[in-house]
C-alpha cells in the first residue's frame, strides 16, 4: 500500500480530516485531481489517501480488528454490497448525503453510491473490418463466425461475459435480470472453439487488439480509447455494452463518520463530478454531471455514462451478481473455463 495526503489548512475546519482509499494508479491520479482535491480545499479538511488494488481482504481485517483506520473507501459496487450483507460497510443516511440522494435508484443502495463508470464494450480491428457499414455492431454479429470471419477474444471472468451471451442470443438489454445461466453457459459453449485467446487482464485485452492477433475483443472503453488515442487503427461501439461502475462505501466503525458524511455530499456534487471524465476515461457516477456543462460536448460522446450512450447498453445489476444466483454463476464459471 502507498499513502499520501491532502490538506487544505486556515479553516475553522482544518483539524477535521477523512481517509479515502482507492486502487491507485491513473485512477486515482485522477480522482486527487478531479474531485479529492477540490473537496478538501472546498470543506476546509484533511483528505488522507491510501491505495490498494483489492481492498476486500482489509477491509475485513479493519473492521475485525475493532479499530478501522479507513474510513471512505472506492471499490467494486459488489463488494460494498457484500459488505452491507456481512456488517462490514455503513448503512448509509442519505439525508446527509442530498447530492447522492438526488442520484437514480440505479446508482446507490443502503450501503454504496457509484462514483466511477465503465463499460465493457465490443472493439475491434478498423484493418478486418473496415466499413462502418458492415462491421460488428452487437453481440450477435462476434457470435456470427461466418459473416464476421475473425480472431475473438473474451474476458475469462463470468461478471459481463454472460451478459453478452444472453444479447447475443436476443435477449433484450434491459431484460437480462436475474440472468438465465443456463442459456448463457449454452451460449457461451457455441463460441468457446472460435475465441482465441481467454484475457485475464485489461491491458492484455488492449493488447491483443493492438498486435493483431485479435480481430475482436470483449474490453473496457477505456482501454480501447487509450489505442485510438495513440493512433491504431481499432474502435469500439457501446452498442449493447454492459455500463458498470465502482462505488464509495464507508466502513463500519470509520473513525472519522461525521466529516465522511461532509465529503460524500461533496464529492457527489454534480460540478465536481464532471471534473473526472476530463481527467481519464471514465464516466461520472452523478448522471446530472451532463448537466452542468462543465463536460464539453464532443467528450460527453466519448463517455460510457453519456445519456445517448447509457440508453444503449445493459446496467450492470450487482445486486444479482452478489446474490446467491450469482454466486453460483461465477463458481459454474471456473468450471467452464477449465474444460
Amino acid at each position: 500500500m502507498t499513502a499520501s495526503t491532502v490538506a487544505f489548512i486556515g479553516s475553522a475546519t482544518a483539524a477535521e480530516q477523512v481517509t479515502y482509499v482507492g486502487q491507485g494508479g491513473a485512477s486515482q491520479k485522477a480522482d486527487t485531481v478531479a474531485i479529492l482535491d477540490p473537496v478538501a480545499k472546498k470543506l476546509g479538511i484533511t483528505v488522507n489517501q491510501d491505495s490498494v488494488p483489492d481492498a476486500w481482504p482489509i477491509m475485513r481485517s479493519q473492521v475485525a480488528s475493532g479499530k478501522p483506520t479507513w474510513d471512505v473507501v472506492m471499490v467494486a459496487t459488489n463488494y460494498c454490497l457484500r459488505g452491507g450483507e456481512q456488517n462490514i460497510v455503513e448503512k448509509l443516511d442519505f439525508s446527509k448525503i442530498p447530492n447522492a440522494a438526488a442520484m437514480p435508484a440505479d446508482y446507490r443502495s443502503d450501503y454504496s453510491i457509484v462514483y466511477e463508470t465503465y463499460s465493457s464494450v465490443l472493439g475491434y480491428s478498423l484493418k478486418k473490418y473496415p466499413d462502418a457499414a458492415t462491421a460488428p455492431k452487437s453481440w450477435a454479429d462476434f457470435w456470427d463466425v461466418k459473416k464476421f470471419p475473425g480472431r475473438r477474444s473474451l474476458r475469462n471472468h463470468p461478471l459481463a461475459t454472460l451478459e453478452a451471451a444472453l444479447m447475443a442470443d436476443g435477449v433484450p438489454a434491459d431484460k437480462l435480470y436475474p440472468l438465465d445461466v443456463d442459456r448463457a453457459f449454452r451460449k457461451l459453449e457455441e463460441i468457446k472453439p472460435n475465441i482465441t485467446v481467454w484475457w485475464t487482464s485489461g491491458a492484455q485485452s488492449a493488447q491483443l487488439l493492438s498486435d493483431g492477433e485479435v480481430d475482436m475483443v470483449m474490453a473496457w472503453n477505456g482501454r480501447i480509447s487509450a489505442l485510438v488515442a495513440d493512433g491504431a487503427k481499432v474502435t469500439y461501439t457501446y452498442n449493447q455494452g454492459v455500463l458498470q461502475h465502482t462505488s464509495l462505501c464507508v466502513l463500519k466503525g470509520a473513525p472519522n463518520l461525521a466529516t465522511t458524511y461532509k465529503f460524500l455530499n461533496e464529492a457527489f456534487d454534480p460540478k465536481i463530478q464532471a471534473n473526472l471524465p476530463m481527467q481519464i476515461d471514465y464516466g461520472p457516477g452523478n448522471p446530472k454531471a451532463f448537466d452542468t456543462g462543465v463536460i464539453p460536448a464532443a467528450r460527453v460522446k466519448e463517455l460510457p455514462s453519456a445519456p445517448e450512450n447509457a440508453k444503449v447498453q445493459a446496467l450492470m445489476s450487482y445486486a444479482w451478481w452478489t446474490s446467491a444466483a450469482g454466486e453460483a454463476a461465477e463458481k459454474r464459471w471456473l468450471a467452464f473455463a477449465q474444460k
